[in-house]
């Protein structure tokens, strides 16, 4: 069926191998379009292929898309993959009014107030505080920050680069882990050092040859796997470092924001765990800031379960920035 312009928004969660797409109006969000970002050469046509399929190729009046990178004047260029978004390109060649690009963990900022209890599994504190900053950090491909600061009705996602601050150690063993690292990488960030994918592969393999335990080769989902099946005691103890070290790094991230409306964990990795997170020492570590503990104890800190947030921020979003 071909709908028209009006009220209309594309919204599009676009990563390095898939990309997805849905149109809205009004309250209603359409269903979601699967797309591998292999399959087009640009996001043009790919965009073109969406609004062909679901609009009889008509573009709605605006876009609001999410992108896997940093955004700068409105564009993106794909760390792992060969599209550009560029928002003031696509807006006349597709004939939008308007384009929006975001950095997806922005748009995951943007989602915090709109989800719902059964959208979170609490992990400890009391109630946020209305208005207040709300954090979101998420372990994944790379470690995720933004924070969401409401100020006089208006509402801006901050964006930055956190996972690339040094990631910092709170005891002796992990100053040896450290070392390890430091002597394979130099500069031991956050995301490369603990907090990623391949940060809990890096602290797996530290972990091992500090304790000069032979184990074999293991990503993170098998790390994880062994961790929780119990077949491995090295992985075991990974995934308990891990688990400590996000509490102590989203406790510093809180204090450094104010976030004092809350602490939200996202990203790909820790939903695959959250009894494991909510016995380990995640919540100790965050409230573990010397005098300000009382500080850091009253700040509610979630877990977000929900698939498909990301629709919801572009959403809250583009509700929010109606021009």
């Amino acid at each position: 069926m071909s709908i028209g312009k009006t009220g209309q928004i594309l919204l599009a969660d676009i990563g390095g191998t898939n990309a997805r797409f849905a149109l809205t109006e009004g309250e209603q969000t359409g269903p979601i379009d699967y797309v591998k970002v292999a399959d087009f050469p640009t996001v043009r046509e790919a965009i073109a292929g969406v609004l062909e399929r679901r609009s009889g190729g008509k573009p709605p009046p605006r876009a609001v898309l999410a992108v896997a990178g940093p955004v700068t004047n409105n564009r993106c260029v794909m760390t792992n993959s060969p599209w550009v978004i560029d928002g003031n390109e696509l807006q006349p060649a597709l004939g939008f009014d308007r384009v929006h690009v975001l950095n997806d963990f922005e748009v995951v900022a943007w989602s915090l107030p709109a989800l719902r209890p059964g959208d979170l599994i609490p992990l400890g504190g009391q109630d946020g505080l209305p208005g207040e900053p709300l954090l979101v950090v998420g372990p994944g491909t790379g470690f995720g920050v933004s924070c969401l600061v409401e100020r006089h009705g208006a509402r801006l996602a901050v964006v930055t680069e956190a996972g690339h601050a040094t990631l910092p150690a709170e005891n002796e063993r992990e100053e040896h882990v450290i070392a390890c690292l430091r002597r394979r990488f130099g500069h031991v960030s956050i995301e490369r050092g603990a907090l990623s994918g391949a940060g809990l592969q890096s602290l797996y393999e530290a972990l091992a040859e500090i304790d000069g335990a032979q184990v074999p080769h293991r990503d993170a989902a098998a790390i994880t796997k062994a961790a929780l099946d119990g077949s491995c005691a090295v992985s075991r103890a990974t995934l308990e470092m891990f688990c400590a070290i996000l509490g102590s790094v989203a406790g510093n991230l809180a204090v450094t924001f104010g976030a004092r409306g809350g602490v939200y964990i996202a990203g790909g990795i820790v939903p695959r765990f959250p009894d494991f997170l909510a016995a380990s020492a995640f919540r100790a570590r965050f409230e573990a800031k010397g005098r300000f503990q009382d500080y850091l104890r009253n700040i509610p800190t979630r877990l977000v379960t929900k698939p498909d947030a990301s629709f919801v921020g572009l959403k809250t979003f583009a509700d929010h920035n109606p021009d």
